[in-house]
């Protein structure tokens, strides 16, 4: 999604973006066109290798001819050009059921996570004219017109204003947010019409999941309360930094902040191992405190969220649209499964895991014994004294392998509820990010002021009203 500038004029720690200007459709009736115009050219695609296939004397299948590359390929780039809602259910897709999907459409919804289409320049002045009004380049000495990072739900752009503050400036994309229920609706008919999807494995959760998620981030105005909310959590925490809001050249779909200079988290993999292993700990850390002590959490674990400014050695927190409160009871639930799984209490442990819809009464005993064996596996591994080697270690693979196994011999897909699933995808999205830098971290010390009966004294130091 970025590449580093290689001019002389370039600033360190700042990135650019590679990618394409291509207009982002606004309107429903031109969102649907582009749904329907990816489904005419799927069935195309098909009809085209089904007359191959009859013609070298084979008989096709329907789902090969589905999955075949031309079709992957065309999926990915329709759901890239329409953004929004569109392509956050693949990225959400991607994350969450991964393990579950068949590995071509994987794959190909992965890819979605990496796009970098970005608004034209006529289209970027229309809505920055839109919500500042005319003449507002005059507040700038540097407005930098191709964007730093884009995304599902907008783009961000450089400036500089005449007072000298250097700026992050994110523009959100027309239309996205009139079009998430309609959206999430005609993509999930149209994943679902594919066949693409295994037995058992039901969308729905998914698409609630999306709906709130997108309704949220495409709040800017809840978003800057969550800033600045974060930005007074971590003032004394010499580890992070937050950027400044700067309101008065915020709306509803502008969020202007300050601007951090720092590189893509990943490039941490070329830093020692001193330092790969300080920043891990302080994301672990800083997402225990989230779910324990704050209750309230940034969710979305996606990688471009983070950056690393060298100098300072601290991690800048970019994002915060996806942050949501947790449930006090959810956190208490939390903190009883990790103390009854690393005290190997599988009576607590199993009461834990009902509460927060890991297992459920329903499930047929055998799939409940098989997770309670898959429970008792990680927590052996968590309750170990030495260093997790996340580059080295299969716990994760052990795991999503025993599960699929699971999954396929009872023809269902047990999935937790949504407030847990955020939850579980900002920890596995740390687990990711860990194998990617091959950090060495002493989790069990990370642990260690949770393992006691949970005490309800542990509040959030800050009111953050999210309403």
């Amino acid at each position: 999604m970025y590449k580093r500038r290689v001019d002389a004029g370039s600033r360190p720690g700042f990135w650019a973006l590679s990618g394409r200007a291509v207009k982002v459709p606004s309107g429903r009736a031109a969102r649907l066109a582009h749904l329907g115009g990816l489904s005419l050219g799927m069935l195309g695609n098909v009809a085209g290798q089904g007359l191959k296939e009859l013609g070298s004397g084979r008989r096709p299948a329907l789902p090969q001819l589905l999955m075949s590359p031309q079709n992957m390929s065309l999926l990915a780039r329709k759901l890239a050009k329409m953004r929004g809602a569109a392509m956050k259910l693949g990225q959400l897709l991607s994350m969450d059921s991964g393990d579950f999907l068949p590995s071509e459409l994987a794959m190909i919804l992965q890819r979605l996570r990496a796009e970098a289409d970005f608004m034209p320049p006529k289209q970027l002045r229309d809505v920055l004219n839109h919500e500042w009004g005319m003449g507002w380049m005059g507040w700038f000495s540097r407005f930098d017109v191709r964007p730093m990072a884009a995304a599902s739900i907008g783009q961000v752009h450089y400036a500089v204003i005449k007072a000298g503050a250097a700026l992050a400036i994110k523009v959100q994309y027309p239309g996205v947010r009139n079009s998430i229920d309609s959206d999430i609706e005609n993509v999930s008919a149209l994943i679902t019409w594919s066949g693409l999807l295994p037995p058992g494995l039901d969308l729905d959760p998914f698409l609630t999941l999306a709906k709130e998620q997108l309704h949220e981030e495409t709040d800017y105005v809840r978003e800057a309360k969550q800033l600045l909310c974060f930005g007074e959590l971590l003032s004394g925490d010499t580890r992070f930094a937050v950027p400044q809001i700067h309101a008065d050249l915020s709306t509803e779909n502008i969020l202007a902040m300050e601007f951090m200079p720092g590189q893509p988290i990943e490039d941490l993999l070329q830093f020692p191992t001193e330092d790969r292993r300080a920043v891990m700990e302080a994301l672990i850390d800083l997402s225990l405190k989230e779910l324990f002590d704050f209750k309230l959490m940034q969710t979305d674990p996606n990688f471009a969220n983070f950056l690393y400014d060298a100098k300072s050695k601290r991690v800048v927190l970019l994002d915060f649209g996806a942050t949501r409160p947790v449930n006090a009871a959810l956190s208490a639930a939390y903190a009883r499964y990790l103390n009854a799984g690393l005290a190997g209490n599988e009576a607590l442990m199993c009461s834990a895991a009902l509460t927060l819809g890991f297992l459920n009464e329903a499930m047929p005993q055998s799939m409940q014994d098989e997770f309670v064996e898959m429970m008792h596996i990680a927590f052996a591994e968590l309750a170990k004294d030495q260093v997790f080697q996340f580059g080295q270690n299969e716990l994760a693979h052990d795991l999503q392998q025993r599960g699929l196994q699971m999954a396929e011999r009872s023809r269902e897909v047990h999935l937790p509820p949504p407030e847990t699933l955020y939850i579980q995808r900002k920890m596995a999205g740390l687990y990711l990010l860990g194998r990617r830098l091959k950090a060495e971290v002493g989790l069990k010390n990370l642990l260690k002021p949770y393992l006691h009966p949970y005490d309800q004294g542990r509040s959030e130091k800050v009111d953050c009203n999210l309403a």
